[in-house]
């Protein structure tokens, strides 16, 4: 997993806030580990429902570097293009991450509680 520092500006973009005008300062945290912090302080008009946040640089948090660390679901992957989204990848669920698990059977229950 790629190491974020509190020193680093990660370029952000966000769709869908342009025409709004208060800006207030905000910190943008991830939840897979618990220093993953991509913007401290940073100005940015007031976040809505439905608004798109793009960081451009995000380590484990985009499918490539993710794993499945935590039980957490991948991530969808989004390709834009010309002001327009396309899902070219759906994100797991957690029936994705329990599909390949087995459920063992009484005798192999048995032999383990005999160890």
């Amino acid at each position: 997993m790629e190491q974020l520092s509190n020193d680093v500006w990660q370029p952000l973009q966000v769709q869908g806030i342009e025409l709004r005008e208060l800006a207030r300062c905000f910190n943008m945290v991830g939840y897979i580990c618990e220093t993953d912090t991509f913007a401290w302080d940073r100005p940015i008009s007031e976040i809505r429902q439905g608004d798109i946040l793009c960081i451009m640089n995000a380590g484990a948090y985009g499918y490539a570097m993710s794993s499945n660390y935590n039980a957490r679901c991948r991530p969808a992957e989004v390709l834009v293009h010309s002001g327009k989204a396309l899902l070219i990848r759906r994100r797991e669920e957690l029936d994705d991450l329990l599909a390949t698990q087995r459920t063992l059977s009484q005798a192999e229950q048995q032999m383990l509680a005999s160890v």
